[in-house]
């Protein structure tokens, strides 16, 4: 195909704030993992398909394959205004639990947003 470009797993994008590796990004609808530390605006690789441990909203249990959202600092069950998909629980977690391990979606569905 000569409109190929590449797989996606990973993409380039400028950093939306300061930024460490590790971190959750989000940008619009694109959400991944900070590759590495980037100060805003600076070039940032995002890994946006794989399985992560993730900060979660500490009082929330989850089940096995429940969708998960990120608020923006952390990772939450609830679609709330603003709230972005990312994935789905790939191991349940407990309440309480400072971490809980996702499995990114990559690109997330404008109808998974809230």
């Amino acid at each position: 195909m000569k409109n190929y470009i590449q797989p996606g797993d990973n993409l380039t994008i400028p950093a939306p704030a300061d930024t460490v590796a590790g971190a959750g990004v989000a940008a619009g609808l694109l959400f991944g993992v900070a590759q590495h530390d980037a100060l805003s605006g600076e070039p940032l690789v995002i890994v946006t398909r794989g399985v992560f441990e993730l900060p979660k909203t500490n009082a929330q249990a989850w089940t096995l394959g429940v969708a998960l959202y990120w608020n923006g600092t952390l990772v939450t069950t609830a679609a709330g205004t603003g709230n972005v998909f990312i994935g789905v629980a790939a191991v349940a977690a407990a309440n309480p639990s400072a971490t809980g391990i996702v499995r990114l979606n990559g690109v997330a569905p404008a109808a998974l947003t809230a």
